[in-house]
Order: C-alpha cells, then sequence, then structure tokens
C-alpha cells in the first residue's frame, strides 16, 4: 500500500537589489513504502576438493541475473580466501559461504535494486590455533582483496559474519 502526500513549494529568487518574487507551485509526489525490508536473495555455497566451489541445493542453470551477481561475489570472496589461507599455511576441514542480499521490491524484477549486502562464512578449523589467523584471513578478503566485494560496496553496504 502507497501513501501520497502533496507539497506546495515556493520559490524566491533574489536578484542584484531588485526583488524579483517568481512564485512557483509545484506539486511534488512523495512515495512511501510500508517496510524497508522488502525481499531477501540468499545464495550458499561450500568447498569441494581441489580449489572447486558447489552450490547448496540449487542448479546453477535457475539462477536469476541478481542470484548470479551473489554466486559470483560468493565464488569471488571463496577462491580469495583459499589463496590467502593457502599462503598462511592453513588447513580448514570445511569452508561454507553464504552471500545475501536486499532488494527494494516485493519480487525480482529488472528495476529491482539491492540495498544491503550480506556474506556470512561458515569455517571449521584443522586446528584451533588457527581461529585467529583464518579471521585475518577472511578481514582481508572482505576489506581489501575481493573485487566483487569492493564494487559491490560501491551500490550498498556489505557487512559480513564469521561463525
Amino acid at each position: 500500500m502507497k501513501k501520497t502526500n502533496y507539497y506546495i513549494v515556493v520559490f524566491r529568487i533574489f536578484l542584484d537589489k531588485t526583488t524579483i518574487v517568481v512564485w512557483l507551485l509545484f506539486f511534488i509526489r512523495h512515495t512511501t513504502k510500508k517496510n524497508n525490508f522488502i525481499m531477501k536473495l540468499s545464495i550458499t555455497i561450500h568447498e569441494k576438493e581441489n580449489r572447486y566451489f558447489a552450490l547448496n541445493e540449487r542448479d546453477i542453470a535457475h539462477l536469476n541475473p541478481k542470484e548470479y551477481l551473489l554466486y559470483s561475489t560468493a565464488l569471488c570472496a571463496g577462491l580469495t580466501l583459499q589463496t590467502i589461507l593457502e599462503k598462511e599455511r592453513i588447513k580448514v576441514k570445511s569452508l561454507e559461504i553464504t552471500m545475501s542480499g536486499t532488494i527494494d521490491t516485493e519480487k525480482v524484477e529488472g528495476k529491482s535494486q539491492f540495498i544491503s549486502f550480506n556474506i556470512n562464512y561458515n569455517i571449521e578449523c584443522a586446528h584451533l590455533s588457527d581461529q585467529s589467523k583464518v579471521g585475518h584471513a577472511v578481514q582481508l578478503t572482505t576489506d581489501k582483496y575481493c573485487g566483487n566485494l569492493q564494487m559491490l560496496r560501491k551500490i550498498a553496504p556489505v557487512s559480513h559474519e564469521i561463525e
């Protein structure tokens, strides 16, 4: 349900010591949506052997374009994180990444725009002592090295969580 308000705007224009008053009436239509949290899209991938990620519970052929964006960002973050972990010589038992985004419409449409993103890393370490290093690797991935996350930051806020 949309609510419409009309406002009358009055402008005064002052030119050189001569005051010319120009009254302009504008009807500005101001629409407000009932809630800002309209629809959330989510993609989850998990690591398999040899730096390969698989999509959980979905077929890649059935993703819509907005879900492809989330999927490619999860892959970018996953591959970047794997590279950092390999350089640090950290072994993980399992790695699962869930990338979600909130859009501003009730259903996915061409005009839908993302208003926020969240990336959730679910990582099981081989050794308890590696947890702080994994946290640092995730921070580097999210804030510095993943190009897709950097691009999405220009569209909407990006948050991240580690489990």
